[in-house]
């Protein structure tokens, strides 16, 4: 029975972060997108808006991933589920 308990935390905590940075995915591709019309100013030279859209949502979904990869990797050896050696 204690096994099964932990792969049920080790679950519903991979459902928890999945779910979390899901909400930070649509923030960034659907609200702060939408408002960015009216951020209306200069940013290393280009318009916020423009920035925002071309690098800045590329620059959190590049830190979602590494966020999720080493979280899990965590994750993973805290609940004696990790992969082999490498």
């Amino acid at each position: 029975m204690p096994q099964f308990e932990n792969h049920r935390r080790y679950w519903r905590k991979t459902q928890a972060l999945t779910a979390g940075l899901f909400l930070v995915w649509f923030m960034v591709s659907f609200v702060a997108t939408y408002y960015a019309r009216d951020l209306n100013f200069e940013f290393f030279g280009w318009p916020f808006s423009f920035w925002l859209a071309a690098q800045g949502s590329l620059l959190i979904y590049g830190l979602v991933i590494w966020f999720y990869a080493w979280y899990m990797n965590r994750l993973d050896k805290a609940h004696g589920v990790q992969e082999g050696p490498f």
